[in-house]
């Protein structure tokens, strides 16, 4: 059955539901934020102050809440998948220009004439953002990575990890096996394991191939009988065979492990990672890589490429290969996509291939005494990339100063010029009060300076313009401010909200007759 809210109720499920999610994000904004626990059904508790985590985290038992909430968090979520970072700065704008556009709302201001004039007025703020940005140096960069991880350890490995991988700016992070953290180079062509069977493993954790064939099919596999003969080329010549295919029924699976724990047969079976295009990238670079043709129905052993190495772990495999002619051209046409390409997602794994295609991934494996320690740690590892790779198409001052020096010299014309002066200097306020240390008279001194010194709340002190430390990504405050205003335009526009609404099965042997 279908459920109407409108009107003045629907309005109070929407406040409770921008409070709730903003409120708890916004207190781990700025660098003495708060953390917060999360509890999951999958997996152990753990401790967090990354805006996405916690906000996709937030649920109500209330189902309309719990509807509103779901768009809420799509603000935080499309800027954490755009640029990486800014996700509790976005939540803070949001909940503001909601509020302010509220009032106006109950003061008689049409919503739609409300949505146009955020989205014009929004547009010269994001000029001004634009205008107030320099490309950074490289000491910058690493500032920014320690701002943005809050941590100068964390800050300076992932600064040593860019200048290893500069020439394509990607960086995988993963969990290492122990304590320490390490940062390294990995040649070759890698992608997730996704092996058929872990009895492929023994009593191994890891398999190095020499020189193996490696048959590539893009159909599904269901009986041995469709690659006896190249079954049985491998068998005489005593070679190892690598078949990577979309799909294997079970019968085949077990099939090829009774050759390979009984007979001795070394056939490995591995799973396309990825899905559509990129799919189809890897299944071509690999391709290329091996010097094989891509299976459909025709599989015969002069369709087998060969590969130098190949290491199949239980996360990962790498093809360790040699350079040849068709390699390098391919390169060429990635570099040429890449400076065409304007999806921040789509770049970084067009680098990524990039960097496998030529000297290598660098990889941060992140090491901690606990799992949840380890986990909060790959977390912020994470966002000091994001951070670093945003950062490099332009900064602006960070810590909230640049939107509060926007919003002090914004004109206020009328209410909506108002919403914006409000919002932008929201950000410096919470990063203070999450501080402890929100005082008007701090906010005083940086206007009389003329923004020419900043508080920096970690050492408590004042920094002259040289001297300044805190910056922000361009791309992630204007990222924040985009999504902040589709999100609230979108609410206070909404009159009505429709949901089901599932009634209880009465259980009869209950009832008192």
């Amino acid at each position: 059955m279908k459920k109407v809210i409108y009107g003045k109720e629907l309005t109070e499920k929407m406040d409770l539901a921008i409070n709730l999610l903003c409120n708890t994000v916004k207190t781990t904004l700025g660098p003495k934020g708060s953390n917060v626990i999360i509890d999951h059904s999958s997996f152990s508790p753990f401790i967090t102050n990354d805006g996405v985590t916690i906000a996709s985290n937030i649920e109500s038992e209330d189902e309309v809440v719990n509807t509103i909430l779901e768009l809420a968090k799509e603000a935080s979520i499309k800027t954490n998948n755009s640029v990486g970072d800014g996700t509790t700065t976005t939540l803070v704008l949001l909940q503001k220009i909601y509020q302010e556009g509220q009032k106006l709302i109950s003061d008689g201001v049409n919503p739609i004439f409300l949505k146009k004039e955020l989205q014009k007025r929004k547009e010269a703020i994001v000029d001004e953002i634009r205008q107030r940005s320099i490309i950074p140096t490289d000491s910058l960069l690493l500032k920014i990575a320690c701002t943005s991880s809050n941590s100068l350890e964390i800050g300076q490995n992932v600064y040593k990890a860019f200048l290893l991988a500069k020439k394509h700016n990607f960086i995988k992070v993963e969990q290492s096996n122990n304590e320490k953290t390490f940062i390294s180079k990995k040649c070759g062509y890698i992608t997730d394991s996704n092996i058929a069977s872990f009895y492929f493993f023994k009593d191994k954790e890891k398999i190095i191939l020499d020189n193996p064939n490696i048959l590539l099919i893009n159909d599904c596999l269901n009986d041995i009988e469709e690659i006896s003969e190249l079954v049985n080329e491998v068998v005489v010549k005593k070679e190892k065979l690598v078949i990577i295919s979309e799909y294997y029924s079970d019968y085949f699976i077990k099939q090829v492990v009774s050759l390979y724990l009984e007979e001795n047969v070394e056939i490995y079976l591995l799973k396309w990672s990825e899905f559509g295009k990129r799919r189809l990238d890897i299944i071509n670079d690999i391709s290329l890589i091996t010097d094989s043709k891509v299976c459909d129905n025709n599989i015969s052993y002069e369709n087998i490429g060969r590969c130098r190495k190949v290491e199949i772990a239980k996360e990962e495999v790498v093809f360790i290969y040699d350079n040849n002619a068709k390699i390098n051209k391919k390169v060429l046409e990635i570099e040429k996509r890449l400076n065409e390409e304007k999806d921040e997602f789509e770049k970084e794994f067009l680098n990524k291939r990039l960097s496998m295609l030529q000297d290598g991934l660098v990889v941060i494996e992140v090491g901690a005494s606990t799992k949840i320690e380890q986990k909060e740690k790959k977390m912020r590892y994470d966002d000091a990339v994001c951070a670093i790779n945003s950062a490099l198409n332009g900064i602006v001052l960070g810590g909230g100063v640049t939107f509060y020096e926007i919003s002090e010299k914004l004109l206020v014309n009328d209410n909506i010029d108002k919403i914006f002066k409000l919002s932008l200097a929201e950000i410096l306020k919470q990063i203070l009060y999450n501080a402890g240390v929100f005082d008007e008279k701090i906010i005083e001194e940086i206007k009389k300076s003329n923004f020419q010194k900043i508080y920096n709340v970690k050492s408590s002190l004042f920094e002259k313009n040289k001297q300044i430390n805190i910056f922000d990504a361009t791309d992630v405050l204007i990222n924040a401010l985009n999504n902040a205003v589709s999100i609230a335009s979108m609410l206070l526009t909404t009159t009505s909200l429709i949901i089901n609404e599932y009634k209880q099965e009465i259980n009869t042997n209950e009832l008192d007759i």
